[in-house]
């Protein structure tokens, strides 16, 4: 089951997606459909099917709170970052490295993103997989984490890299407005299966600048589910980002970054593709 966000000619709805059709689900959107308990969802009654040609995809929920996410969780990744900042020591963390971008960073697939080149002139890439929470939990196993796991999205982790330094932090660089593309969809967990085995890429203009395995993940998606979990209670709805593999911009000799007009796709197996066109915008002069 993939489970869609739309608009069509009767305005925004939540749906599933079954083959190239859509039926809209009777709610007011999918944070809410998660908020159902188990037997409520399975007796919503699902509307006409309408081709997805005819519906415009937008992101598939927005959470109630910030985006949660995990720095440097691939350890090629940590190891690229580390050599741009001309530093030997690779030391792997004990925990997750956590971190937010902010809710209106949300952006749909197929959106163009309208980033400020006022603001920032290295607007970097970041492919992720995303983990959509089902049920309310608090300090869960990482044996049962995955049972909390409603699904998973495709998520661009778009960060600003001179004002991430200039912060000397991470939120404000990751959370200007659509910097995080989100979706298609979302697909079933039970339909996707094991989230630690994933092919995982982004492309710029079709060239390929990530590819890797969610199987490199130095921490998986049930001990990240945990170790977030522990002490704070993650609600349906609530997003997680994986962490990034290799391959980003900011590490590239020289470094590489977005530019007006490219086209940027994430594509996780087993779940598809997610592209978005950037376009950056200076403001009129005084």
């Amino acid at each position: 089951m993939r489970y869609v966000s739309f608009v069509s000619a009767d305005g925004p709805q939540a749906g599933v997606l079954e083959g190239d059709c859509v039926k809209p689900l009777a709610v007011a959107d999918l944070v809410a459909y998660l908020e159902l308990d188990p037997a409520a969802r399975q007796a919503l009654k699902l509307g006409p099917a309408t081709a997805l040609a005819e519906v415009a995809l937008v992101a598939p929920l927005r959470p109630r709170k910030n985006v949660f996410c995990v720095g440097r969780n691939y350890l090629d990744h940590a190891a690229e970052v580390a050599r741009s900042q001309g530093r030997t020591d690779l030391k792997l963390p004990a925990v997750p490295t956590f971190f937010t971008k902010a809710p209106t960073a949300i952006a749909g697939p197929g959106e163009t993103l309208a980033l400020s080149a006022d603001i920032s002139s290295e607007y970097d890439w970041e492919a992720e997989l995303a983990v959509v929470i089902g049920r309310r939990v608090r300090d869960v196993s990482a044996r049962e984490a995955l049972d909390a796991v409603f699904g998973y999205a495709c998520l661009n982790d778009l960060t600003a890299r001179d004002l991430q330094r200039a912060h000397q932090q991470w939120f404000k660089g990751k959370s200007l407005d659509g910097t995080c593309p989100f979706g298609p969809w979302i697909v079933d967990a039970r339909e996707l299966g094991d989230p630690q085995d994933l092919t995982i890429e982004l492309r710029v203009n079709g060239t390929v600048k990530q590819h890797s395995h969610t199987s490199k993940m130095i921490f998986p998606v049930g001990e990240i589910v945990a170790q977030l979990s522990r002490g704070m209670t993650l609600e349906p709805g609530d997003v997680i980002a994986t962490g990034t593999p290799e391959g980003v911009g900011m590490a590239r000799t020289p470094p590489e970054f977005l530019h007006d007009g490219d086209v940027v796709e994430i594509e996780i197996e087993r779940i598809g593709v997610l592209r978005n066109t950037i376009r950056l915008e200076r403001s009129a002069p005084a």
